[in-house]
């Protein structure tokens, strides 16, 4: 039992443990967020039987997709701040599976506003791979990175590297970024089924009868991999065990919500599933924030991550004081955008794609 024996002896502070937390809620928002962003770049080409349902799909994020990737930025700033050694280990081991990250979040950026200024089909159609190769890969490459936190990365002493891209893309990290893949293009279509209207709306009804039950078998797979390798590790983590199985029934049900026109509650289901996932990865995770796959005692915890006391002080008043004004501004914008989106709101405007 050595490992319980490290990770009792560097107890995190209550300061340490606020900024674990609120490090979690913004990725937690992110991926609530960002999620039917992705979702909807994923389903991009098999929802749309021309261009207008292209624009029409597009037009349900076009408002919001930029505004959800500040929770990326604040998330990562944070994490900076807060932690800095669990913010470069991860940098200097994930560096290519990130660079590939941001150049399709800049690729996907770009789509959405460059996809609309010629009136050309080609143009067009590049732009929207774009829009689905900047959805689908970090749909699935963040997936492989929270399972790779969680199971564990080649560091060792001090938190040195000593592995390489492949030591990532093990089969419990696959399994994860496959769940993920699968949870946001389901996210994507319960948002759909709310914001769009006409075949669009119909098509994401449909598509949740089929994505459901595939994200149920996948997010099963992976949630029982976790537990059973954190019984073999001897870290069970915090994770009371209704909260997994509320999430795969949940989740069951969203198929049934989404064929009886229940669209806003199938979305509402789909974010909670993939909040009751990232809960479940961080709290086992605690109190570690990287697990080392060398040996146990190189596991990066929160007390050897974390800046000095002063500066988490100071982190908390400034997050204490502006955080309010940024959701109110982020809720204020969704309401002004609540609107269904349909056909004939975008053939008027084909130059306007995505604004």
């Amino acid at each position: 039992m050595p490992h319980l024996h490290v990770l009792a002896s560097t107890s995190p502070s209550g300061l340490q443990q606020l900024w674990f937390v609120l490090i979690a809620v913004l990725w937690l928002g992110y991926f609530f967020l960002e999620g039917f962003d992705f979702g909807v770049g994923i389903l991009l080409p098999f929802f749309s039987q021309d261009d207008t349902d292209r624009r029409v799909m597009i037009n349900t994020i076009g408002p919001v997709w930029d505004g959800n990737e500040v929770w990326l930025l604040t998330a990562g700033g944070a994490t900076f701040a807060a932690f800095p050694l669990w913010y470069a280990t991860v940098f200097s081991g994930f560096y290519l599976a990130l660079f590939v990250v941001l150049a399709a979040l800049i690729f996907r950026g770009m789509a959405f506003e460059m996809r609309g200024k010629k009136d050309d089909a080609s143009w067009r159609t590049w732009w929207d791979r774009a829009i689905f190769w900047g959805s689908a890969l970090p749909a699935l490459l963040w997936g492989v990175a929270f399972a790779d936190f969680l199971h564990g990365v080649p560091i060792a002493a001090g938190a040195t590297w000593t592995g390489n891209f492949f030591d990532l893309v093990k089969p419990y990290a696959l399994l994860g970024g496959l769940t993920t893949l699968s949870l946001f293009t389901l996210h994507g279509a319960t948002f759909l089924g709310l914001k769009a209207d006409g075949d669009v709306r119909e098509r994401a009804r449909r598509s949740g009868l089929i994505l459901a039950p595939t994200a149920s078998v996948l997010m099963l797979g992976f949630l029982t991999w976790t537990y059973v390798s954190a019984h073999t590790t001897h870290h069970n983590g915090l994770v009371p065990p209704f909260l997994p199985i509320l999430g795969l029934i949940v989740l069951a049900g969203v198929g049934w919500l989404m064929r009886e026109h229940l669209e806003g509650w199938a979305f509402v289901a789909t974010a909670l599933v993939i909040v009751i996932l990232f809960v479940t990865l961080f709290l086992n995770l605690y109190p570690r924030v990287l697990v080392s796959s060398v040996s146990p005692h190189f596991s990066l915890t929160l007390s050897q991550a974390a800046s000095q006391p002063y500066t988490l002080k100071v982190m908390s008043w400034v997050a204490l004081i502006f955080t309010p004004f940024v959701l109110l501004y982020q809720s204020w914008t969704y309401w002004i955008f609540r609107k269904r989106v349909s056909r004939p709101d975008t053939l008027p405007a084909p130059s306007e794609i995505g604004s």
